[in-house]
């Protein structure tokens, strides 16, 4: 894609220190070109105000072609639509993106190209030099007059902040965007002083009640925590369910059911995992202070029980996203046993869309979806059968973001299927007399309820791609109709 390059800017000596009052004095002394790659992380989720303040400076500067590279994207963002209309931002690189900003990019807003990349797969991209960011702005929720950085101080703690590591290490130009600076050394720091070339103080940052957007809480639906303990019980059937293992959940409704039944599963059987990882939330930080897992692996926290349980457990441990799932380094997604993970839909070749919706407008990606799924030795879609009226099994997905050969168990309300890769589990669930069905008889089964689904309408423009986590291109986005 045009907006990638060879090119490696890692050779910038820091200096830390310089402090800035005003917006518009420090991005005059950046003096960003058009074309220019610029980065922000998502740690304050739809909190965030510190992309929407950067970019907004940007356009008034008149700078143009921008590539913006966010580790994700949400509705709080939709306010940068014009920015994509009147071309300051001409490319997109994102593991995720979600609200109005989404629907801009698949309505063809974007004059260039999206890039949907895994987290893993953005920090690959970033510490190889594979695309080169001019400048990251780091939302910090506390820094020093150096630099030093902390996730878990000042007044919009987020936590861990594990997706902007790697632009600290390798952006040309590093700015700590801050609404607390408070006296040196700010401890413990995420992102520590060499590392940063600036510091911008701002009245806000964003709002730290944003982390706690979309669905953070377990379930209560009948159909859903039937789908948890038939997940349990395919957990307990292969085996790894045992004494130091590994385990991830997403943070959706039926993925914390799981992880609510792991746990009582785990008290019952005095079980004691060695590790859970990923973005962390309170049910994960419970377990740990009950014993149940030595450690929490924290790349991001989705809740403020989970940042405080960061700042003051030390068996809660930061990684940056390289550290958690990409495949160039020795990574924690390898040592991962069983994830739990959701979708979009899924096709009978088990590939997973969690990228575009029904309609095809994007609404989501990978996140670190694409790189457990790949380390984990079992992973386990879960899904209702039947979702918003829509038979979640299709021929083939919009949208490949997690290509089948990596998927392994899906487990819906009406049966359990198993990749005809993974014969062994096959063998497994079905001696432990699980409801085993092939995922042909499943699609069959919700097409003679619902019916097959009308094909989404779509241009013959390519607006984007979807990229594994190695760099390959997995599929590609195309150009909704407008309606």
């Amino acid at each position: 894609m045009s907006f990638l390059t060879k090119e490696n800017g890692s050779g910038k000596a820091r200096h830390g220190g310089k402090v800035w009052q005003v917006r518009e004095e420090l991005l005059q002394a950046l003096d960003l070109k058009d074309g220019a790659v610029v980065s922000f992380h998502h740690h304050l989720r739809n909190g965030d105000g510190v992309m929407n303040l950067i970019l907004q400076g940007l356009q008034k500067q008149g700078v143009k072609g921008l590539t913006l590279m966010a580790s994700s994207i949400f509705p709080v963002h939709g306010v940068l639509r014009p920015l994509l209309q009147d071309g300051t931002i001409t490319n997109i690189i994102t593991s995720y993106i979600s609200g109005p900003l989404g629907e801009a990019v698949s309505r063809g807003e974007l004059q260039g190209q999206i890039l949907m990349q895994s987290h893993g797969g953005r920090a690959r991209s970033i510490l190889s030099g594979e695309i080169v960011v001019d400048a990251a702005f780091i939302a910090a929720p506390s820094a020093d007059p150096m630099g030093n950085i902390s996730g878990v101080n000042g007044k919009n703690a987020c936590g861990a902040l594990g997706y902007a590591m790697a632009d600290a290490q390798k952006a040309k130009t590093v700015i700590a965007v801050t609404d607390e600076v408070v006296p040196y050394p700010n401890f413990p720091a995420d992102i520590t002083q060499d590392l940063v070339d600036g510091i911008l103080v701002v009245e806000s940052i964003g709002e730290k009640a944003g982390i706690v957007s979309g669905t953070t809480k377990v379930t209560k639906d009948p159909i859903g925590l039937k789908i948890a303990r038939d997940t349990l019980e395919v957990m307990e059937a292969t085996g790894l369910l045992k004494e130091g293992f590994s385990y991830q959940s997403g943070a959706g409704g039926i993925s914390l059911a799981v992880t609510s039944s792991l746990r009582d599963y785990m008290r019952e059987k005095g079980l004691v995992g060695s590790f859970a990882s990923g973005g962390i939330t309170g049910h994960l930080t419970q377990m740990l202070e009950e014993g149940l897992f030595r450690a929490l692996y924290d790349v991001q926290c989705f809740d403020l029980q989970a940042i405080d349980s960061l700042k003051k457990n030390p068996a809660h441990l930061r990684m940056s996203a390289s550290q958690y799932g990409n495949p160039s380094v020795s990574s924690v997604v390898e040592k991962l046993d069983l994830v739990i993970l959701g979708a979009t839909e899924i096709d009978v070749d088990f590939n997973v869309n969690v990228t575009t919706g029904a309609d095809g407008v994007l609404m989501g990606g990978s996140g670190g979806h694409q790189d457990t799924a790949s380390g984990s030795q079992v992973s386990i879609i879960v899904s209702k059968l039947l979702s918003s009226r829509l038979p979640f099994i299709r021929e083939r997905v919009d949208c490949i973001t997690t290509p089948g050969s990596v998927v392994d168990v899906l487990v819906t309300e009406r049966g359990i299927a198993v990749n005809p890769n993974r014969q062994d589990l096959l063998e497994k669930l079905t001696a432990a007399g699980l409801p085993v069905k092939s995922i042909y008889a499943l699609k069959q089964e919700a097409e003679a309820l619902m019916g097959v689904p009308k094909a989404i309408q779509k241009t013959g423009r390519v607006i984007g791609h979807s990229q594994s986590r190695t760099g390959e291109i997995l599929d590609e986005i195309y150009q909704v109709e407008v309606e």
